[in-house]
């Protein structure tokens, strides 16, 4: 039998990822709403049902930011711009349609959805699942194994990439997955305004692993550099420590992966072509009845011109 196989999407990676895909040439309906980190999102989602055929999938969003990061570090994302209206009218939408469809939505307050996808990769994985997160965010590299997959959607005309052990030791340079997070922790990571360590970038981060292995290792023989980098390393060993703790993604969320409640099943075709009426999702609301609408035997599916 063939191993089964679980999607797991990073919501608001994507929804920002379709939000900017538009940028130059945003979707707006007759009311003036700004569509497009919906239709973005919506893109993503129809395009791994179509080419994947999960049996599994769920969708994980962030609730409030993570309670443990902020406390270990208040400046923790506290570079982020403003989210952009058209993003946050975006998000009932999303949830709306997910719901229509009956896949699930993990959320938990306090929780990022890198950790709730985390813990639910490694219960799925323990019962034999194989695992797909579906993201452009390099962080989840750390938790690739032999059965979780990072599964990279395509961009700017470059396909899909599914990173599994190989890739990850390729694109880090490293001989571990979870080296990840050394790597993370050293360089630091401007998106989530983790410090890292001062003067050390991505070619540095890489040459110290791969001469020391980890942070702790580094920190431990700082007697064998020379010079500036020395000093600097020296003077922010705690700094280095704390961000390697930002960097990692937790394993222990409250939440509990339900084979059941994650079967995709037939959505409810009547709420999403309400919601797509409503959004003025044409096109979208065609082909995904193409996919879903069961065909009653015999009788051929009426062609929309």
């Amino acid at each position: 039998m063939s191993q089964k196989r679980l999607f797991l999407l990073d919501a608001y990676a994507l929804i920002f990822r379709g939000y900017y895909a538009f940028i130059k040439n945003p979707r707006i309906n007759s009311k003036g709403m700004d569509t497009s980190a919906i239709m973005g999102f919506m893109n993503s989602l129809m395009d791994v049902i179509k080419r994947e055929k999960p049996d599994h999938l769920a969708v994980a969003f962030d609730k409030g930011g993570s309670d443990l990061r902020n406390e270990l570090f208040p400046e923790y994302k506290a570079n982020r711009d403003a989210t952009p209206e058209a993003i946050k009218i975006a998000v009932p939408y999303i949830q709306a349609l997910l719901n229509a469809m009956h896949i699930p939505i993990i959320e938990v307050a306090g929780y990022e959805a890198d950790d709730l996808i985390g813990t639910i990769a490694k219960q799925a994985e323990k019962e034999n699942y194989k695992v797909y997160m579906m993201t452009p965010d390099k962080d989840f590299a750390q938790l690739v194994s032999e059965n979780i997959f990072m599964y990279k959607p395509a961009r700017m005309g470059n396909g899909i990439e599914i990173w599994g052990i190989p890739e990850v030791l390729e694109k880090f340079e490293i001989t571990n997955p979870l080296q990840v997070i050394d790597y993370l922790g050293m360089m630091g990571d401007s998106a989530d305004n983790i410090p890292g360590l001062p003067g050390v970038g991505e070619k540095t981060a890489k040459k110290f692993l791969a001469e020391y292995g980890s942070m702790e290792n580094l920190l431990a023989n700082t007697h064998q550099l020379k010079g500036a980098i020395k000093d600097k390393i020296e003077a922010n060993a705690e700094l280095g420590l704390l961000s390697k703790k930002l960097a990692t993604i937790l394993l222990d969320c409250p939440v509990v992966f339900n084979e059941k409640d994650y079967e995709l099943s037939t959505p409810d075709v009547e709420k999403t072509d309400a919601l797509f009426n409503e959004l003025e999702f044409r096109r979208m609301a065609e082909q995904f009845d193409a996919i879903f609408k069961p065909k009653a035997s015999g009788e051929s599916s009426p062609q929309i011109v």
